[in-house]
């Protein structure tokens, strides 16, 4: 990951798999409880297909959408590279481009406890 070093945060949300709903919860609770997230969602039942080491594959997953801010995006990163059971997981970072007031100072609000 690049290091970035936003004068002003923004609100981002990150798309990211795992191989259960179990895996997703798991590391969804952990972010929101270090205040890295104010929220995750969880997909559950997704299909997957991609090709990995040559063969195309099928595979069952769960898809996670962080909401968050983008001076966390680091912190995100490596919480979720560290206990992710895929070699190369997913970490995909988009900008949330508008927001409601209401709701973009309350992701601001349940961050506000992780790295500035």
């Amino acid at each position: 990951m690049t290091q970035t070093s936003d004068i002003q945060p923004s609100i981002i949300m990150i798309y990211t798999t795992f191989p259960s709903k179990a895996e997703a919860k798991k590391a969804g609770e952990a972010l929101v409880a270090g205040k890295l997230a104010a929220c995750v969602n969880i997909f559950p039942r997704m299909t997957a297909i991609f090709e990995w080491e040559g063969k195309v594959e099928t595979a069952r997953e769960a898809a996670m959408i962080i909401k968050t801010m983008s001076n966390l995006k680091d912190e995100v990163y490596v919480t979720l590279k560290a206990a992710h059971p895929y070699s190369v997981p997913a970490f995909l970072v988009y900008p949330a481009s508008d927001a409601s007031p209401e709701f973009g100072a309350w992701i601001k609000a349940q961050t506000s406890g992780g790295a500035s």
